[in-house]
């Protein structure tokens, strides 16, 4: 019935000759309303064939409570018929019961209209006629109205049944159609593309060809998107290439206790050695190699000190930096490529960026995970000063987009001086700890044979801040883990950071 449609009207309309309405088509062919619009879109869409005209208007239907009553009568003849002649009446508790929901609104209405009283002498109240017979004027009013909208009822009746929610407003849209300039009963479904036995026939010089619409989308191509710690981490390493960094190999997750403390000098009874903050493996617990030479020496400004340096003064064992652990920081990745750089002679300078996983037993919040992204930047080279680490890092965070930087005196065991890095947040208005940074102290350069004019700058920070900030998330957790949106992936833009340099 659908292909033979549009045909029935174009012929309809080719015997009336003028103006057609849809809504005239609907009654005239009794088929849905929507099926006739349907059908003159389908002609619409061959160029020509017929001209089409949108028509909006306004009319009353009854709603399904207003059908009801053309079906069973208003709610307050309802009521009136249930209440018994005479001065015997009915309680308000049975009418209840008889007449159901709608006998409190019938009632009322049907008070109002002076059909009912209700009579207190005695005992429970009663209900009782009125009157001896009523006229339903709102089911004759509403049977008239479901027939012609147009019939004679005052304004004020028909917004009393809108404001009772009998009737309602529909906005209804309907179609003109008239003859086309290429008008012809008969459909002609166009081509779509020019073929070879097309042109070899000849056929294509009477064909007609369906326009082509150059401002139509193209299919979306499915595709991945990147999570927005990655867009961001895309960015930070742009920004150290072009600092001229060299990007440091970070796949070793599960590290020995060795390379993530005691070669950054850091002792082996300090509080972040313990299990509340560290994940210690217990398969394989502990490594089987370490550098011989290079423990010894470790071993030694350890517990007696060296290099001028009085050391911590303590037993040193073997045991404690043989476990394995998760790497707490990347930092453990810079202590590596620093003994590399100092087993190279002559030494040449360094600078080397890492951006990756890190592990620690942190209590989950909505600021804090076990397992995080650190930023971490070194240089290595001679006779550098602190004033080489201040420069390189307003550099680097002025590359961010970030201008106002100020330091503050810190405490690290490797570093020394060392110092929390502060930004200033204008959304804020307030300055706000952004990173760490400080230069490695010589009883964890000098045991690596770098040389002792050999300084190194280091500084770090997470990436998971900067995305929440970049990206307006209050909770880390719906940025990592399982309870991440992946609509949030797929809708957050490219990250674009205000960069600017000096």
């Amino acid at each position: 019935m659908s292909g033979e449609l549009p045909e029935k009207v174009l012929s309809y309309l080719d015997h009336t000759g003028g103006l057609v309405d849809s809504l005239q088509l609907s009654k005239e062919f009794e088929e849905d309303h929507q099926r006739i619009v349907g059908a003159i879109k389908s002609l619409q869409s061959i160029g020509g064939l017929v001209d089409v005209e949108q028509k909006t208007s306004v009319k009353w239907e009854l709603t399904e409570e207003g059908q009801s009553i053309v079906e069973s009568g208003s709610h307050e003849a309802r009521v009136f018929a249930a209440v018994p002649t005479g001065e015997t009446g009915i309680s308000l508790v049975e009418l209840t019961k008889q007449v159901g929901p709608s006998s409190k609104i019938g009632m009322s209405k049907a008070i109002q209209a002076g059909w009912l009283k209700i009579q207190k002498e005695g005992g429970e109240p009663k209900v009782v006629r009125a009157v001896d017979s009523i006229v339903d004027t709102v089911q004759k009013n509403l049977k008239a109205l479901s027939k012609d909208v147009t019939v004679n009822v005052d304004l004020a009746t028909v917004n009393e049944y809108k404001k009772r929610k009998l009737m309602q407003q529909v906005t209804v849209t309907s179609y003109k159609i008239s003859k086309g300039n290429h008008f012809t009963t008969t459909i002609e479904k166009p081509e779509t593309d020019l073929t070879l036995e097309l042109i070899s026939s000849g056929d294509w010089k009477v064909k007609k060809f369906k326009t082509y619409n150059f401002n139509a989308l193209g299919t979306p191509v499915a595709c991945g998107h990147l999570h927005p710690l990655l867009k961001v981490r895309s960015e930070f390493r742009q920004i150290f290439l072009e600092m001229g960094f060299s990007e440091m190999p970070t796949n070793r997750f599960i590290e020995s206790s060795f390379w993530n403390f005691d070669a950054l000098f850091q002792p082996q009874q300090h509080p972040a050695r313990d299990a509340h903050d560290t994940f210690f493996l217990t398969r394989p617990a502990n490594c089987s190699t370490i550098e011989p030479t290079y423990m010894e020496k470790v071993k030694k400004v350890h517990s007696v000190g060296d290099y001028g340096s009085q050391g911590y003064g303590y037993n040193w064992k073997i045991e404690e930096a043989q476990k394995n652990v998760m790497r707490t920081h990347t930092t453990a990745v810079s202590a590596r490529m620093l003994y590399a750089a100092g087993e190279q002679k002559p030494f040449k300078p360094v600078k080397l960026f890492s951006i990756d996983r890190v592990f620690r037993n942190e209590t989950l919040d909505a600021t804090h995970l076990a397992e995080f992204h650190q930023v971490e930047g070194v240089v290595a080279d001679r006779n550098i000063t602190l004033g080489h680490l201040l420069g390189t890092i307003k550099q680097f965070f002025s590359r961010l987009g970030i201008e106002k930087i100020r330091f503050k005196p810190a405490y690290n065991p490797y570093t020394e001086p060392s110092m929390e890095i502060f930004a200033y947040h204008p959304g804020l208005k307030r300055w706000v700890e952004v990173g760490n940074s400080g230069m490695f102290r010589p009883e964890m350069l000098l045991p690596m044979d770098i040389p002792s004019d050999v300084h190194v700058i280091a500084w770090g920070l997470s990436l998971e801040r900067p995305t929440m900030i970049r990206y307006g998330i209050d909770n880390i957790r719906d940025l990592v883990g399982p309870k991440v949106d992946l609509q949030m992936v797929y809708n957050n833009p490219l990250c674009r950071l205000d960069k600017h340099s000096n």
